[in-house]
């Protein structure tokens, strides 16, 4: 099937950026229906005299808008015809907009900002009912977030089902929900300070960032170095381009080994930074304790050399 509104001649940056008439703009709507509800919870908090952080506003938001613009703008026409347009398209869904919807912490401005009568009571009996269950705590398990990582990678790519899944209708925009709710459910655990039915320590946060960073890392270099073409989906649209499927491919393999590592680094700075400060709360708490109430094991080791000092001076 021909679709008209796929490019034929090679991107621009204006081409990337400029509205183009999608037939299933479905994320787009989705991401303005998200920031007009998170909007709406934060402002109901503000007008109320409620304290709600605005850099995390700001930061879901810029979520929103991002992934409005990666699926919504020329750049998704682009997706349809180069895999490395995809291969970008896949990194930020799967790694740069989910940490920007996880730190606004949606969950916890739901538990504040909706109202407790009408139907905001079953709204709020269904995200408690929904963090006590068993499922939730299976699916923001590792053992969920690493296998749809290593599937989104190496599962889609080497054993065909890419093309499988592109042949069919919205299998391009079926793929691009996977990708995003498979970073999302990967980054709540590692980042969200929502309230979660289980919580990592900040070494398992640090492993799995480790664990994600090298599953893509290692996936980049393996495009890079193919000499065949992995996707087939992509060679028509690309040759009537003008432009060569395993140069193309090559370029998202470069994508994949270095813009895919740069949120990562960030995640993996933002875990340290969290754990070097709870580290350091929970010491100084420690030591004014200490100082109200004494420090038993201290008290014990000081009585001890003070009964050695004593038996030396008889």
């Amino acid at each position: 099937m021909v679709n008209d509104w796929i490019p034929g001649t090679p991107p621009t940056l204006l081409g990337f950026l400029s509205p183009v008439p999608l037939p299933f703009p479905l994320l787009p709507v989705i991401a303005s229906a998200l920031a007009a509800a998170y909007l709406a919870g934060a402002i109901r908090l503000w007008t109320g005299r409620r304290r709600w952080p605005v850099w995390r506003t700001v930061s879901f938001l810029l979520g929103c808008l991002t992934l409005a613009a990666v699926t919504g703008l020329g750049v998704e026409a682009y997706g349809y015809a180069l895999f490395s347009v995809f291969m970008f398209q896949q990194l930020t869904l799967m790694m740069a907009i989910p940490p920007l919807l996880v730190l606004g912490s949606p969950g916890t401005l739901l538990l504040r900002a909706t109202p407790h009568q009408g139907v905001g009571r079953f709204v709020l009996l269904a995200a408690h009912w929904g963090l006590r269950t068993r499922g939730a705590r299976w699916v923001l398990s590792p053992w969920v977030a690493l296998p749809l990582y290593l599937f989104a990678f190496y599962g889609l790519y080497l054993a065909d089902t890419a093309d499988r899944i592109l042949e069919t209708p919205g299998g391009h925009i079926g793929l691009e929900i996977g990708f995003l709710a498979a970073g999302i459910l990967f980054t709540i655990p590692v980042l969200s300070a929502d309230p979660l039915p289980v919580r990592l320590s900040h070494g398992g946060r640090a492993v799995d960032v480790f664990a994600e960073a090298a599953l893509h890392a290692f996936f980049g270099v393996f495009l890079m170095m193919s000499t065949t073409l992995l996707v087939d989906a992509f060679t028509a649209p690309t040759l009537a381009m003008g432009v060569d499927p395993i140069a193309d491919q090559g370029l998202a393999g470069g994508l994949a080994w270095s813009y895919g590592e740069a949120p990562t680094l960030l995640m993996l700075l933002f875990v340290m930074h969290r754990w070097f400060r709870e580290d350091t709360v929970r010491d100084a708490a420690a030591a004014r304790y200490a100082d109200t109430h004494g420090d038993p094991e201290l008290d014990a080791y000081n009585a001890y050399l003070d009964r050695l000092r004593h038996e030396d001076t008889r």
